[in-house]
């Protein structure tokens, strides 16, 4: 028997099928990092400020563009939960970093979670946005809109493009061009 060859190309998957990381992994490589900018920065400048901030944010959006689908939640209830932690560490350790000397523990971690606010807002919409729009992608086969496709230059990966599938990429192309 020869080899067989298929004339069928792989589709390529789009930005929101990428992910394939469990759940732990990104879980555990979120909290290193936030970890250790969160020490550095409290360290070198004694307060936790605007590069803390920055990284939540990219780390909250690499987590939810790199985990896998099955793993979803785990990346949805991250943001917040790491924020906490995070504060509530420095709040033990170094209470100066997130609230005043005088405060205490409780005071000092609702503190610099209000010192925080914005960019854990922002850090929970983007991956909760991200995340959902990475499950419309998983059921629409890599589209974000239903019934378009993400490569409409690429063939499809049955084959050749139905007579419906060339009338609307002769459609859309039309309305582009």
């Amino acid at each position: 028997m020869g080899c067989v060859s298929s004339t069928r190309t792989a589709r390529r998957r789009t930005l929101w099928e990428e992910g394939r990381h469990p759940g732990r992994l990104i879980r555990t490589v979120t909290a290193a990092v936030l970890l250790v900018v969160a020490l550095v920065e409290a360290t070198a400048l004694d307060s936790l400020g605007w590069i803390f901030d920055l990284t939540f944010v990219a780390v909250c959006v690499a987590a939810a563009l790199l985990v896998r689908p099955r793993d979803f939640f785990v990346v949805g209830v991250l943001p917040p939960l790491s924020m906490l932690v995070i504060v509530a560490v420095l709040a033990a350790f170094d209470r100066t970093a997130v609230a005043d000397p005088g405060d205490g523990f409780a005071q000092a971690t609702v503190s610099g979670l209000a010192h925080h606010a914005g960019a854990l807002v922002v850090g929970y919409i983007l991956t909760l946005g991200l995340l959902a729009l990475r499950q419309v992608a998983l059921k629409n086969a890599g589209a974000i809109r239903h019934g378009a496709r993400p490569h409409a230059h690429a063939p499809a990966a049955d084959g050749p493009a139905t007579v419906p599938q060339q009338r609307r990429a002769s459609e859309s192309a039309r309305r582009v061009g």
